[in-house]
C-alpha cells in the first residue's frame, strides 16, 4: 500500500519487454530484493539492488494496463516506497494496481499552482468526484473539476517540483488509479442493484 506522496523522481536505465531498470538516489535506501515500490503508480518488486540501481520484473498484464510499456531510457519516473504502519497518511490509500491509463492534456497556470487536465476512459471517470482522490502516474491529487472525458486536478508548487508531471506533453499516457473507496461503494451498489452495471 502507498500514499500518493511521491518521494524522488527516477531515471529509467533500460526498459526491457518484462524488465525494468531504473536509478535512485533516496528510494535505495532501506530497499531490498523483495520489497515493493511504486514506478509511475505502478506496485512492482525490486528483484535486484547495485548501488543506486534498482531491477525490477514486469508482467504482460501490467504492460497492457499502465504506461510502464512506453518508457525508454532517460525518461524520468515518479517513485515511493510503501507505506509502514507507523507512517503518516499524507495522501490518499493507493494501492499501486493501476486501473488504465490516460492522456496528458493541458496545463494552465493558476497563482502559483498549475491546472493540469488530463483525458480519462469512462469507466474510470465514473468512480472520480470533484474534491476527491485520483492517483496520476503514482501521485495522490485531488480533482478540481471533471467532465465527461476529462479530469482536472491543480498541481501545487511541491508537486511541481517533486514529481514528474510537468514534463509531460500533449497526448503523453500517464497510469491511473481512482478511489478504491469510491470503487467498493459502486461495486456493493451495483451487487445489490441500487445502480445500473456499468459500461
Amino acid at each position: 500500500m502507498f500514499t500518493g506522496i511521491i518521494e524522488e523522481v527516477g531515471r529509467v536505465l533500460e526498459a526491457d519487454d518484462g524488465a525494468l531498470r531504473l536509478e535512485a538516489s533516496v528510494i535505495v535506501e532501506d530497499s531490498k530484493p523483495g520489497d515493493s515500490i511504486a514506478i509511475n503508480g505502478v506496485d512492482l518488486t525490486i528483484t535486484e539492488i547495485a548501488g543506486s540501481e534498482m531491477r525490477f520484473d514486469v508482467m504482460p498484464e501490467t504492460y497492457r494496463r499502465s504506461n510502464l510499456a512506453r518508457l525508454s531510457p532517460g525518461d524520468p519516473v515518479n517513485l515511493e516506497r510503501s507505506v509502514r504502519p507507523s507512517d503518516r497518511l499524507s495522501g490518499h490509500i493507493v494501492r499501486g494496481v493501476v486501473e488504465g491509463t490516460g492522456r496528458f492534456r493541458s496545463a494552465e497556470p493558476d497563482g502559483d499552482a498549475v491546472i493540469a487536465t488530463y483525458e480519462a476512459p469512462p469507466e474510470l471517470l465514473e468512480f472520480v468526484v470533484v474534491k476527491g482522490p485520483i492517483c496520476i502516474d503514482g501521485a495522490s491529487l485531488t480533482v478540481t473539476a471533471k467532465t465527461a472525458d476529462t479530469v482536472s486536478v491543480s498541481l501545487v508548487q511541491y508537486t511541481q517540483a517533486n514529481t514528474n508531471h510537468l514534463s509531460r506533453a500533449p497526448g503523453d499516457e500517464v497510469n491511473l488509479e481512482t478511489d478504491i473507496l469510491a470503487r467498493y461503494v459502486g461495486e456493493l451498489l451495483e451487487a445489490r442493484g441500487v445502480v445500473s452495471g456499468r459500461g
